[in-house]
């Protein structure tokens, strides 16, 4: 049996690291996005996304505006909405909800039919791009925030709307003779089917989502085939030249054995692919997510979590191609990387599973969005130089500060209900199994053999190394208690009422059986250090990263000066940990290095015999994760390193 996340009712998360980003969603994130969806932020790109579903429900006149799945941005603001009364009463936040809701249900056509792009602009070319038309990634996101909203609230009509939106994609698509026998070219309408399957056990979802999974890069390619059809009307210029491997479907998903093309497209595919490998104990499918996975962690990540190096095409390009100055990481795509391995961490049990997605949460979906919940990155560099973030250069995908709102914009309301979500990754529950993978501290409540137990846990991480653990209402037949060992932890110990305990250790987690109450204490050291890239990594030869836990470091302007490339490490000296007010309160990194001087260097001169001539200095790093929140300047994760 897989385990499951805790019920986000069950879950109240207070603890010093996280609840200034967690607590945004409901004060500041959702108003935020609710006024940029509305086109009230100053200054900003247009959304036009309610207006697309009040011109669709026939309520105004006018044209559809915005990219072709600009639905899915309110469908995500739902889902965090969902996930946000879970967990709070907020009868005037449920009141805009219901009234959003009701306009979607307006717009939705008598048959089922769900997408204002088509309603409005294209009726005619319903389902004849599946390739670019995301129609099928756009369903999969209203499923999502109405299973969300559902559980949240208790409310139906949302779902109900799915359900018929749901019944219409099962008479269209499928095997059978008459039925569109193709697949989705952004995949994600798989996790929505799989979701809606959990919530009402009607398992023609569940077979469809499978459908589109087996029959993806079977034959000859759907979308090739669909391009030559004389009524085919592109969508996107740059699908000029299309390559399948640019949605995953140049062969069948049982055969892939590297991550390729589009990285959110690939993670979203990856995250389904594991559910229905759960669901229908499909080995070889399972095999398929394991390799993906490796490739990914093992080859195509970057030390903050971010995947996908190539900014032309968010894609994925080759092993070890990972540069710092021009890779798009785009937040989604780290968001979908956390959704894939949470799934494989409660499929196999595996901690080195959440190392990942605590990396991925902790610096890339974290620095997606600004201290104050309303502004954000697309993109995710690991260097910056402002200067050469230009319009029309190989660059210009590279914002040196965040954004209020984008053209395209499914990241910032993507970041807000991963936020919202949060107390899903925390633990993992089996019928009679705990599994503790995040260390945030919250209070929450279980069901064990139909006896209520509540934990707490009581932590400074990552800052500090240490988590009292209180489990109240153990059952007399027991639980499994299994706490997760991270990959940086250093003497780890585990302490029950105060005393040294014995744990057996399983997949990266420290396991013991409760069979009463019991205050446990988890410890570590987890020191800062230097971290290295494999050599394969150019652009990381020579340099080194900063880390501490599960925290990677940067430089920023604002403490090291310009031009941060001049600037070396000594490996040799210890890294020095200074408490900082700055953020709310940090661990702040010191080290001592050197600067290149340029003194010798005439204005006009631009090369030059002139001996290498260092100066002494001090380097400070602050997280990754709060880059830019001073103004914009320099950073750099990747540091050279001082060879003496």
């Amino acid at each position: 049996m897989r385990l499951y996340s805790v019920d986000l009712k069950n879950i109240q998360i207070k603890d010093p690291f996280w609840s200034k980003h967690v607590s945004l969603v409901k004060d500041a994130i959702i108003p935020y996005q609710w006024d940029a969806m509305n086109d009230r932020v100053a200054d900003a790109e247009p959304s036009h996304c309610l207006e697309n579903f009040k011109i669709a429900a026939g309520k105004k006149d006018g044209e559809f505006y915005g990219a072709v799945f600009q639905d899915t941005d309110i469908a995500k603001w739902l889902e965090a909405v969902g996930f946000t009364l879970a967990s709070y009463q907020d009868k005037e936040l449920e009141q805009t909800a219901d009234e959003v809701i009701d306009l979607i249900g307006q717009a939705q056509q008598e048959d089922g039919y769900l997408d204002t792009y088509f309603i409005v602009k294209e009726p005619a070319q319903r389902w004849k791009n599946l390739c670019e038309g995301h129609e099928l990634y756009t369903a999969g996101h209203m499923m999502e925030a109405a299973a969300a909203y559902y559980e949240g609230t208790g409310k139906r009509k949302l779902l109900d709307v799915v359900i018929k939106l749901a019944d219409l994609l099962c008479d269209t698509f499928g095997a059978q003779e008459g039925k569109i026998h193709g697949y989705p070219g952004h995949q994600e309408v798989e996790i929505g089917l799989i979701k809606l399957y959990r919530l009402t056990g009607v398992k023609k979802y569940l077979d469809l989502a499978k459908y589109f999974i087996d029959e993806r890069g079977v034959g000859e390619n759907y979308f090739l085939k669909e391009m030559r059809a004389p009524d085919y009307q592109r969508i996107f210029p740059e699908f000029a030249a299309y390559q399948p491997a640019y949605s995953q479907s140049d062969r069948p998903v049982r055969e892939q054995t590297a991550a390729e093309g589009h990285a959110v497209r690939a993670v979203y595919m990856y995250s389904a692919m594991a559910d229905l490998a759960y669901e229908y104990g499909d080995k070889e499918l399972m095999d398929a997510c394991t390799r993906l996975w490796n490739n990914i962690v093992q080859k195509q990540m970057y030390v903050t979590g971010g995947i996908g190096a190539s900014g032309i095409l968010e894609r994925f390009t080759t092993d070890y191609d990972l540069p710092n100055d021009c890779n798009y990481s785009e937040s989604c795509a780290s968001i979908g990387l956390a959704m894939f391995g949470n799934r494989m961490a409660q499929i196999t049990r595996d901690a080195s599973y959440v190392d990942t997605v605590e990396r991925a949460l902790y610096n890339t979906v974290l620095a997606g969005i600004a201290l104050d919940g309303k502004s954000f990155f697309y993109v995710n560099p690991l260097e910056v130089w402002p200067d050469n973030c230009m319009e029309r250069t190989s660059k210009e995908h590279i914002k040196p500060v965040r954004q209020k709102w984008f053209g395209v914009a499914c990241c910032p309301p993507n970041i807000a209900r991963t936020l919202a979500s949060l107390g899903q990754y925390v633990y993992a529950v089996g019928e009679r199994e705990l599994y503790v993978n995040l260390y945030i501290s919250n209070q929450t409540e279980l069901e064990f053999g139909g006896q209520t137990v509540q934990v707490s846990m009581q932590t400074k991480f990552p800052f500090g190394n240490t988590a009292d653990l209180t489990v109240r209402g153990v059952p007399a037949s027991g639980i499994k208690l299994a706490v997760r060992i991270p990959e940086y932890a250093q003497h780890f110990q585990l302490l029950a009422d105060g005393v040294m305990t014995a744990y057996n250790t399983e997949k990266g987690y420290a396991v013991v059986t409760l069979s009463k109450d019991a205050v446990l204490t988890v410890s570590f050291a987890s020191p800062a250090r230097f971290v290295r890239a494999n050599p394969n990594v150019r652009a990381d030869c020579g340099k080194v990263a900063l880390q501490k836990g599960p925290l990677v470091y940067c430089l920023e302007e604002a403490d090291n000066g310009k031009n941060l490339a001049q600037l070396y490490v000594d490996t040799n000296q210890a890294i020095t940990e200074t408490e900082s007010e700055l953020f709310g309160g940090i661990t702040q990194l010191v080290c001592k290095g050197k600067r290149m001087e340029q003194t010798q260097w005439g204005e006009g001169e631009l090369y030059g015999a002139h001996p290498l001539q260092l100066q002494d200095v001090t380097l400070k790093a602050v997280p990754y994760p709060y880059w830019n929140n001073r103004g914009i300047g320099e950073m750099a994760v990747w540091v050279k390193e001082l060879v003496s």
